[in-house]
């Protein structure tokens, strides 16, 4: 393949929840673009048609293909954007590459399973293909569970990206521990990380409760979480208390909420100062002056800008909670010890570690923005050197194939309609046209229907099987 000259670079991004589209589109433009002048902040990929880069979206449909609604609050516009199956996805990779402008960059946020699926479809479709992009994946944020799983699904990749230097260096153990090529590990950080710094105390002084739609997942412990907001509210009347919450009953994100904080707060007597609310986590953030959460990546964010953070340790600190990512990190507490007024105090080598704060937009180090924005080079310099590689890029190269995972392999590509060779097996949804009025009410209803019985019926049944 020569090296580009063209000004533009054209960037396809495959999604399969709100929360990884947010993810694929803003690394997109952090490891495509030129670095921005100034301090970094959270605007997302240029502009539809603006010179720099064109992005065109995906959405894979599924059960948390994200809604309008979802699209519209996560901020982040394309220049195109449809929904695919992924057969109908590796049909337009296909056509693009026999095109006159093919894509530079594919960037792959999809669950591990997804990306496995994609990465033996694609290796297939480009198989003949003098010319392919250059593949990315990585993760939505912390990295607190199926760690070996997760990146042996995703190698592969061109680049495999890690949004800090302990992922970087967990990561290449991980490849090197199995005997695999660990070169595609590329430390970043996290793409949405920005916007302004805190700068003391909000009139009314603010505290936010940022939810997560699996973290806990039981009732009781979601019902007691919620309660001590409420105590909060209460023993703090001249503040604001804020439940921000991820979505509405109905909708789906990265990960499935049977029993939305919105229903059980519906048969609760909430205080004056505390409300629900929705949005985009940045607005939110603009006027907090405590943020306090399970284990959710806002506190990240909030970190980022010095906002001060409290991960919560009321339910133990324990791996299915994923709140023992923050050990060390100085920001665990207590419920008791908040409503007394203590104020965490992050440690600065677990922040640098993370690649939040100590090199953010925030805080009083001098250079700390410019060290956000360099956190992408090595991302932008492996992609810059592998579009200028002569006569192109190797075949896709997976670590999983039919002789390393013969029992594993063939149920993840069969999820997607994939045989074990990539190609689409007998039966998957018909690729290369729009489906028609009936077909799209049909799967309408089928997707409200599965929502339904995943946040109603479900939960129903597990308790008569209690009784």
């Amino acid at each position: 393949m020569p090296a580009r000259t063209k000004k533009t670079r054209r960037v396809a991004v495959l999604a399969d929840s709100d929360t990884r589209w947010k993810w694929g589109a803003l690394t997109a433009s952090r490891i495509v673009s030129a670095p921005p002048e100034g301090p970094a902040d959270t605007a997302g990929p240029s502009a539809p048609g603006e010179p720099g880069l064109r992005l065109d979206g995906y959405l894979l449909r599924g059960r948390a293909t994200p809604t309008p609604r979802q699209l519209t609050e996560v901020g982040v516009r394309a220049d195109s954007l449809r929904e695919v199956t992924a057969v109908e996805f590796l049909h337009a990779m296909a056509a693009d590459a026999d095109g006159e402008e093919p894509y530079d960059v594919l960037v792959l946020a999809l669950v591990g399973g997804g990306v496995q699926a994609m990465l033996h479809g694609l290796k297939r479709v480009w198989r003949e293909r003098a010319r392919r992009p250059v593949v990315v994946t990585g993760y939505v944020g912390v990295v607190y569970e199926k760690l070996a799983d997760g990146l042996l699904l995703r190698h592969g990749a061109d680049l495999v990206l890690a949004n800090s230097r302990q992922d970087a260096e967990r990561f290449r153990a991980v490849y090197e521990g199995v005997g695999a090529d660990a070169s595609a590990v590329t430390e970043v950080a996290l793409p949405f990380l920005g916007g302004t710094p805190y700068a003391g105390p909000n009139d009314p002084y603010t505290v936010v409760f940022a939810a997560q739609p699996s973290v806990p997942a039981g009732r009781a412990d979601r019902a007691y979480l919620l309660e001590r907001l409420i105590r909060h509210a209460r023993l703090h009347p001249e503040r604001e208390v804020l439940l921000k919450l991820r979505s509405r009953p109905g909708e789906h994100t990265t990960h499935i909420e049977e029993l939305p904080y919105q229903k059980l707060a519906q048969k609760t007597d909430l205080p004056p100062n505390l409300r629900l609310v929705y949005g985009h986590m940045g607005t939110v953030l603009d006027r907090t002056d405590l943020l306090v959460t399970v284990s959710s990546t806002a506190a990240l964010e909030a970190l980022h800008r010095r906002i001060p953070t409290a991960v919560l340790t009321d339910l133990g600190v324990r791996e299915a909670l994923g709140n023992h990512h923050f050990t060390g990190s100085g920001c665990l507490a207590s419920w008791e010890q908040l409503d007394a007024g203590h104020r965490p105090v992050p440690d600065e080598q677990w922040l640098a570690r993370q690649g939040v704060a100590a090199g953010g937009s925030g805080g009083d180090s001098p250079g700390e923005g410019e060290a956000y924005a360099t956190a992408f080079d090595a991302a932008r310099a492996r992609i810059a050197k592998l579009l200028a590689a002569p006569g192109g890029l190797p075949p896709l190269d997976p670590y999983y194939t039919a002789a390393t995972a013969p029992g594993y392999l063939p149920g993840i590509l069969a999820r997607h309609h994939l045989g074990p060779d990539g190609a689409p097996l007998p039966g998957a949804p018909a690729a290369g046209r729009e489906p028609g009025p009936v077909r799209q009410i049909v799967r309408r209803a089928a997707r409200g229907a599965y929502r339904h019985g995943v946040q109603r019926v479900a939960p129903v049944i597990r308790r008569m099987g209690e009784l």
